[in-house]
């Protein structure tokens, strides 16, 4: 029996004008709401043109007899990945974090659709070379970087997996309050929640976390190691504040829960993607066995 040819997944999340439509109903009507706030429209349709253009361009490179999908950021969680797909993210270097946590070492190609307004640090394939770079990666002859994964793993068999960093805290502005083991030192804390960064993660949030706190922890993207920071500890005669910060290598963080309500545990920044941290859960996060697979030519 033959073989299926290769199949392209293309990756994307909606522009701003998109979003702006969905919320509006129509172009005249999120004209107007921009208008009457002194801003205009015509310069996210500009973008939102710019971005169809590079994917439809990008889009035509793939051999004619491979196979195509596009998904949507909203969709990731229920499109089946296949093993052997070649995963082509079109957009902000945070789409790639999105998606990886749905991988299994498929291939990422990451293409820069703006390079003008977005950094690209997980986009370095540039659009007009990707025909080629698809055959290259098919062939395996071409570069990989294998990048670190952060992964939460609750009492309750809950996972969740971030390639930036994982958030563990309170979801309002109230104070979060759990027990922290770092396997050398234990605390009762109370405070603006943590930040687990991966290497990939610590030129992000966790790079201004360490400006505003003169701490630095050096950390390697494809190094198996973890960064962690308490935002704001708070001491009381029943919360202290000597931990702060460390760098977990062959270990992992534990924590347990000392919230009745609104704690949770969210990656990359997507808040809406948690999983409840209430009072008495116990969670240990480390590196994750998973990696990104990132193409870079």
């Amino acid at each position: 029996m033959a073989s299926l040819p290769p199949r392209v997944v293309f990756a994307v999340r909606e522009t701003d004008f998109e979003l702006l439509l969905a919320r509006h109903a129509t172009r005249q009507q999120a004209r107007f709401f921009l208008e009457t706030r002194g801003q205009e429209l015509t310069g996210l349709e500009a973008e939102h043109q710019q971005f169809n253009a590079v994917l439809h361009a990008v889009r035509a490179q793939v051999p004619s007899e491979w196979r195509q999908a596009l998904v949507r950021r909203g969709e990731f969680d229920r499109f089946l990945f296949a093993p052997d797909d070649l995963i082509v993210a079109v957009g902000q270097d945070g789409l790639v974090a999105n998606v990886a946590k749905y991988l299994d070492s498929q291939p990422v190609l990451g293409i820069n659709p703006a390079p003008d307004r977005f950094d690209g640090v997980l986009l370095p394939v540039r659009a007009d070379r990707l025909g080629s770079i698809l055959r290259a990666v098919e062939a395996r002859d071409c570069g990989f970087e294998r990048r670190t994964m952060a992964e939460a793993k609750l009492d309750t068999g809950e996972t969740l997996l971030a390639l930036n960093e994982l958030f563990v805290g309170h979801r309002s502005h109230q104070s979060a309050r759990y027990l922290i083991d770092t396997g050398s030192l234990r605390e009762q804390q109370s405070s603006s929640g943590l930040i687990i960064a991966t290497g990939t993660g610590a030129t992000g949030w966790a790079r201004s976390i360490m400006e505003a706190t003169a701490s630095s922890i050096q950390l390697g993207a494809e190094e198996d190691a973890l960064g962690f920071f308490v935002r704001e500890p708070f001491p009381s005669v029943s919360t202290g504040t000597s931990v702060r910060s460390g760098k977990l290598s062959g270990r992992v963080l534990a924590l347990q829960s000392r919230m009745n309500d609104g704690g949770v545990i969210f990656a990359d920044g997507i808040e809406q993607d948690f999983i409840a941290f209430e009072w008495g859960r116990q969670l240990q996060v480390g590196v994750s066995n998973r990696k990104l697979c990132l193409v870079r030519p």
